[in-house]
């Protein structure tokens, strides 16, 4: 995967975070923290995966996200979908 499907992923998912949850600051985001660590409750979850899924264009069951632990896994897997 190139730097620049690297970098595209995830300015989607730092903006999808900080879109469904504004008063977190963007440069807090830990990747190493799942997304209801950050704050986020099961249909703010849900919002945030379903905009970064529209934005990137990636077409897959809200199911196969749920196992993914944190910010870092689901960066890697929207990379894997992107390539």
């Amino acid at each position: 995967m190139s730097p620049a499907t690297r970098e595209r992923v995830t300015a989607a998912v730092h903006s999808a975070i900080t879109t469904i949850l504004p008063g977190l600051d963007p440069g807090t985001i830990d990747h190493g923290k799942h997304l209801k660590d950050l704050g986020a409750d099961s249909v703010e979850r849900v919002e945030i995966i379903l905009m970064i899924t529209d934005r990137l264009g990636v077409r897959r069951p809200l199911s196969d996200f749920s196992g993914i632990p944190n910010v870092a896994a689901l960066i890697d897997d929207l990379c894997r979908a992107e390539s």
